[in-house]
């Protein structure tokens, strides 16, 4: 913002301040209906986004292996299936994420783990100093454990040769790049231990 937009304030400088959201009549929401029923667009769209759900959770979600009583979210995605392992009564959320390795990276979830929505596992991560672009370097793998009974709070990143301990609590938005010592309460980007959980056995 330039000086004299600074002193004549948002409302009096072209292109800048307030404005009104514009709301449909009854009319314009009939016809936006009936052009959207039409538009051969929203169906091809709408075969492009069975075809994602099949190869990101119907299909692979038959190889990964599962324990008794395990609940899994159905927007949830896995990638290299054969490579993940999920403990008895094990609750996956919504938009949760569980990429294994290409190559060898596993990731084994313990027994009544708990994952928030949208929480990443990753067993693998791309290079960034082997050239360019990105996606054309290699991909470093480690495999990825949670013990029994840990809490991954909402959009906690879990990533590759991670660890985290029985009956752990990750909090929600944190980023494990280091292993979690059993029982302990970890926060933060990068996730830092500042407690420990009192009761941790039934």
């Amino acid at each position: 913002m330039t000086e004299d937009e600074e002193r004549l304030g948002p409302a009096q400088v072209p292109g800048l301040g307030s404005a009104k959201k514009v709301s449909l009549n009854r009319r314009q929401r009939l016809l936006r209906l009936i052009t959207s029923v039409l538009d051969p667009r929203a169906y091809l769209h709408a075969l492009k986004l069975i075809n994602y759900y099949n190869y990101s959770h119907v299909a692979p979600l038959r190889r990964v292996t599962r324990g008794a009583g395990a609940a899994i979210s159905p927007n949830a995605v896995f990638s290299h299936p054969e490579r993940i392992f999920l403990g008895d009564r094990v609750r996956i959320g919504a938009r949760c994420h569980l990429w294994a390795g290409p190559s060898h990276g596993r990731i084994e979830v313990g027994d009544d783990c708990l994952f928030g929505p949208d929480v990443l596992v990753t067993a693998a991560n791309y290079r960034f100093n082997d050239g360019s672009p990105v996606t054309d370097q290699k991909m470093d793998e480690a495999d990825v454990r949670l013990g029994r009974d840990v809490w991954l709070g909402a959009r906690v990143i879990v990533l590759p040769g991670v660890q985290i301990g029985d009956y752990a609590i990750v909090g929600a938005g944190a980023v494990v790049t280091k292993s979690i010592p059993q029982g302990a309460i970890a926060i933060g980007a990068p996730a830092k231990v500042f407690g420990q959980r009192s009761a941790m056995e039934r």
